[in-house]
C-alpha cells in the first residue's frame, strides 16, 4: 500500500537539512530503484523553486510499504529526523487514484 510521509521542519534548520541531504536522498533513491517511490520533494517556505536562505517548511514523500508500521519505522530512521531537521513526522495511508 502507498503511504504519505510528511516531515515538518523546525526553525533555522537549513544548515542541518543541507548536511543530512545526501543520506536522505540516498534512502529515497533506494525506494525509487525498487519501484516503491511515487514522489518526493521539499516544500519551500516561499513561492519559489529555489527558496535560498528562506529554506523549507518540510517534505512530502509518497512511497509503498508493506504496512503502516513499516512506513513509520522507515520514516523514523530518516536522516532528517536524526539531524533534528524535522520536529514532527506524520505517516498515513494513501490511495492513489490519478494519474
Amino acid at each position: 500500500m502507498w503511504y504519505v510521509i510528511e516531515g515538518y521542519d523546525g526553525e533555522d534548520v537549513l544548515a542541518r537539512r543541507l548536511a543530512a541531504r545526501p543520506d536522505h536522498v540516498a534512502r529515497l533513491t533506494a525506494l525509487r530503484d525498487t519501484g516503491r517511490l511515487l514522489l518526493a520533494g521539499p516544500c519551500p517556505t516561499i513561492d519559489a523553486e529555489d527558496p535560498g536562505p528562506a529554506g523549507f517548511t518540510g517534505s512530502l514523500i509518497v512511497a509503498e510499504f508493506e504496512s503502516l508500521e513499516a512506513a513509520r519505522e522507515w520514516a523514523d530512521a530518516d536522516p532528517y529526523v536524526a539531524a533534528g531537521v524535522y520536529t514532527r513526522v506524520d505517516v498515513r495511508p494513501f490511495r492513489k487514484v490519478l494519474p
